[in-house]
């Protein structure tokens, strides 16, 4: 990592890869690099992988019911914690920069230090981090097509040209999130942390888990 605040999004895209290659991940995980966003990126990397296989098994068409239900409450969970480590990643980030103040980062309602004249990006940082998860999961599935033996060669010759389309789409996406940084650090730009909100998953704002709780 660049610094233990800042990363390069090439350590980034290269820390994807690496625990991707691990034999145990994401059932288990080594110590995190990078200091605290180092952790939150790896724990929305995983999160990410985790929810990608619960996904491939949520289509499953010769199983219970029950079991595509446990697969999709696996889903929300996963889902929820890959958003909460991008917000973690962006408050971070966000403090790092000088451009929200410290102690109210993480409330509903940070308080910025964004100096005059700088734009706003509508992407966070965090969120570009996150695509570039999922980015890595799909470069590592196509890659495993291209090797594929029980398919023609139709298959694999178009599962090469996809995997080039998806890392041309994973190097431009480094750039930007290189960019952002660089002109955030210089006063030039600025993001906010975008709270999810996934009312779905809390039984104080999901409709049906009010009137369940109710008894309605």
């Amino acid at each position: 990592m660049k610094t233990e605040a800042l990363p390069y999004a090439a350590d980034i895209t290269a820390l994807h890869d690496r625990l991707l290659a691990l034999p145990a991940w994401p059932a288990t995980q080594p110590a995190p690099e990078g200091g605290e966003v180092g952790l939150w990126v790896q724990t929305n990397h995983r999160n990410n992988c985790l929810l990608w296989a619960e996904e491939d098994l949520a289509r499953r068409t010769t199983v219970a019911d029950a079991a595509i239900a446990a697969n999709k409450r696996a889903i929300d969970g996963y889902n929820q914690a890959r958003n909460d480590a991008t917000e973690r990643v962006d408050e971070l980030l966000l403090v790092a920069l000088g451009l929200v103040d410290a102690a109210s980062a993480r409330t509903d309602s940070p308080q910025s230090t964004v100096p005059a004249g700088a734009r706003l990006n509508s992407e966070t940082a965090g969120s570009m981090i996150d695509r570039l998860s999922i980015l890595a999961l799909k470069v590592n599935a196509m890659r495993q097509q291209t090797a594929r033996t029980d398919v023609d060669e139709a298959h694999r010759t178009a599962s090469r040209a996809k995997l080039q389309r998806l890392l041309e789409q994973r190097q431009d996406l480094a750039a930007c999130l290189d960019a952002l940084l660089a002109d955030a650090a210089a006063g030039r730009a600025y993001f906010k942390v975008y709270r999810q909100f996934k009312m779905y998953n809390d039984p104080r704002w999901n409709p049906q888990l009010v009137a369940e709780r109710q008894g309605r």
